[in-house]
């Protein structure tokens, strides 16, 4: 009987304590101007996933999680791969942008479920629902997206999975066991805690994974101001029980996600209550034919916003419920081996109530409730066939085409109170047919050439389509007040929605090229560039109230608009040294160009990231990962004037760090922003508490990292 296994495979954790980042910050501090502290104890690796499914050269998969950052974010996880930023939210919100496309544009799945935001304000996005601590896998599908990975979507796909659950070998009986750890950041003064245990038969498993975190704001670089309306707190449970047959198995996550508050610096309003229950069903399966794996999901949602601490204002809740369930079957049938069909059907259903409850004594925010969505409700169907085939060994092609059928409606809404603005807008809104409904089809065709051990070549076209969201077609009221709420891209503009608005069909194009060394281990060299063209882009139009308005945020109403973009990512590597003494070290790059433009009016489209790239030094020996990095972005001119979008200026990080790796201890530290610069983050949006328009959200300064995980 063995009684102890390791859960997260072999990136060990995120976590650090207090008592480690209390003891080793003042000899990082003393060490720094003599040794490289660095990075992560994970592995970036590959393209192609465990099923074989061909995907495009710039498709990354992530293991593990990044144990020494110390960020509560997810998403912040994947900014430094080409062609992918972040747009800042609050502490544990960011939303990863792709190719200049980010948000709903992007199909995010967290262990199989599209979650969608419940919130005017986008403060709870899909991978804000998951704590880094349980991620064990994250792939990533830029450009050129097969049809049994998107639908719904036009920029890409975002998968996040949690650790699969592991059973006794056969002739062990029962195993047990689990990890624990802690970290602290000192720019925040942020404690992270987490654990997951286990235990299991050859037959049976049942398995925890818990998180906790708290943070204040943050500290921007340079004079240490502080960055107000930043801090938060979140939790994160989950309880899993699964059963294995031969050839099968079959899974239940019950879980449980709370936020009692989150900052957000470039939104008017702050998360001041989250919640979301949820329940994830699973099977997987070999059968004679091929595989099979069906899901079913259930998600519920209560979120609230309003004022914290009175940074921002005095009193005015907004109130947000959500109701989510579908399924997802994907098969995977062998019919010869050269080829390969895959087959899938999904169905997801979205309900959701906005509404903001009437304030005491308030004149404006009374006598009534304002609803802002009221009973509406989002339907997809979604159908895909997709075919696979080797015709040699060096051709390997992919084509498949989607179906999603997408049904949305809401109910009548009224304002605060018998306004004539909110009067107005009502009564047109209410008299309006706002139930839609849109027959989306997609098309991936991939091609790729190896051409020997050394290169390969692909190249591919993919016909993308998402439906508006609920938000964007049945946000209504153009006061300035009603319009202000309604902002999910953190400018500090005011937005209303349309009902008739088209869904956006991108038509994407890219070429690749991979070379490296025959064995892939002393050099390497990617190439991407792509196109793309969106028909029916959903921009914005100035409405008259604010036509003539510079240098101040404005009022806008969604609209349909032609658009392209267009850019290459890059991405290298290169050997520096290996030896027995002195481990291996490898130079590692990327870098990321995108240009977005609305063909319609010839404005520059909004929170496109400029140039930008990474460079770093990782050494490896035995269970020392050390990393020196350098990140950066070029000044930020391509601004949206339809927003007033602020331009940001450049800037050069420098990150160190460093983890050990014992059999059932890890140890890592770091720091970040090494030299304590004052930058502002070209996807931050505006500072709407500290600045105002025309002041984009500074990024965090120099912060101290400690990190530790025990196994048992």
């Amino acid at each position: 009987m063995s009684s102890t296994f390791r859960l997260r495979g072999r990136a060990p954790s995120r976590l650090a304590s207090f008592a480690v980042g209390c003891a080793l910050a003042a000899p990082v501090s003393a060490a720094l101007a003599q040794t490289a502290i660095p990075l992560p104890s994970l592995t970036v690796v590959g393209s192609e996933p465990d099923a074989g499914l061909t995907l495009p050269l710039g498709s990354t998969t992530l293991f593990g999680n990044d144990s020494v950052s110390g960020s509560d974010d997810t998403a912040a996880r994947l900014g430094n791969l080409p062609g992918l930023g972040v747009a800042a939210g609050g502490g544990f919100s960011g939303r990863p942008v792709i190719h200049g496309l980010a948000d709903d544009r992007i199909k995010t799945l967290v262990s199989g479920v599209p979650i969608a935001a419940a919130c005017p304000n986008h403060m709870n996005p899909a991978l804000s629902t998951i704590s880094l601590a349980s991620v064990a896998r994250i792939d990533v599908i830029a450009g050129i997206t097969p049809v049994s990975a998107g639908g719904d979507s036009i920029g890409g796909t975002i998968s996040v999975e949690k650790a699969q659950p592991e059973f006794a070998a056969p002739g062990d009986g029962f195993r047990s066991g689990g990890e624990a750890g802690v970290t602290y950041r000192s720019n925040t003064h942020g404690f992270a805690l987490s654990g997951n245990v286990a235990a299991a038969t050859e037959r049976l498993s049942i398995a925890y994974d818990g998180s906790w975190s708290q943070a204040g704001d943050y500290h921007r670089g340079g004079d240490g101001a502080p960055v107000r309306a930043t801090a938060y707190q979140v939790e994160n449970h989950a309880l899993t029980l699964a059963a294995r047959t031969d050839d099968a198995v079959v899974s239940l996550e019950g879980g449980w996600h709370y936020s009692p508050y989150e900052g957000f610096a470039n939104q008017v309003m702050d998360s001041t209550e989250n919640k979301s229950p949820y329940a994830n069903l699973r099977y997987r399966g070999d059968l004679a034919w091929g595989s099979l794996d069906v899901r079913a999901y259930w998600r519920d949602v209560e979120h609230e916003m309003n004022f914290l601490d009175g940074v921002k204002g005095d009193d005015m809740p907004m109130n947000t419920r959500s109701r989510q369930l579908g399924y997802s079957v994907k098969a995977e049938i062998p019919l010869s081996d050269r080829d390969t069909l895959r087959l899938g059907n999904e169905f997801d259903r979205f309900r959701l109530d906005d509404w903001w409850p009437a304030v005491d004594g308030s004149m404006m925010m009374g006598p009534e409730a304002f609803w802002n969505v009221n009973d509406g409700l989002r339907s997809r169907l979604g159908t895909y066939a997709e075919w696979e085939t080797r015709l040699s060994e060096r051709w390997t092609t992919l084509l498949g085409v989607r179906n999603d059928t997408v049904w949305s409606d809401a109910g009548e809404v009224q304002g605060y109170n018998a306004g004539a603005t909110y009067a107005t807008d009502a009564a047109a809104f209410n008299a309006a047919d706002r139930s839609k409904t849109d027959v989306n089809f997609d098309v991936t065709a991939l091609a790729r050439y190896t051409a020997d051990k050394t290169v390969i070549y692909e190249g591919g076209y993919a016909r993308k389509t998402r439906s508006p969201s609920l938000y964007e077609r049945y946000t209504w009221s153009t006061s300035a007040m009603g319009m202000s709420m309604n902002n999910w891209l953190g400018d500090g503009n005011g937005y209303v929605g349309d009902i008739d608005l088209k869904p956006e069909v991108a038509h994407t194009f890219s070429i690749g090229a991979d070379w490296h060394d025959a064995d892939r281990r002393v050099w390497g060299l990617k190439v991407t560039p792509y196109y793309t063209y969106v028909q029916d882009y959903i921009d914005a139009d100035r409405l008259a109230v604010s036509s003539g308005t510079t240098n101040d945020f404005v009022r806008l109403r969604l609209a349909n608009h032609d658009a392209q973009l267009y850019g290459v990512d890059m991405s290298g590597e290169l050997q520096a040294w290996d030896s027995a003494a002195y481990g291996r070290g490898m130079i590692k790059a990327s870098l990321g160009w995108v240009n977005g433009e609305n063909l319609d009016t010839g404005d520059n489209l909004y929170n496109v990231m400029p140039l930008s790239g990474r460079i770093a030094l990782e050494h490896r020996q035995e269970g020392w990962t050390n990393i020196a990095e350098v990140t950066g972005a070029s000044t930020k001119t391509a601004v949206s004037h339809v927003r007033n979008e602020a331009q940001t200026p450049g800037y050069v990080l420098v990150n160190l760090r460093s983890s050990y790796d014992w059999e059932s201890v890890s140890v890592g530290v770091g720091v970040e922003n090494l030299f304590d610069r004052r930058y502002h983050m070209p996807l931050g949006g505006a500072d709407l508490v500290s600045g105002g328009w025309g002041v984009g959200t500074y990024g965090e300064g120099r912060s101290y990292v400690a990190t530790m995980t025990m196994r048992f």
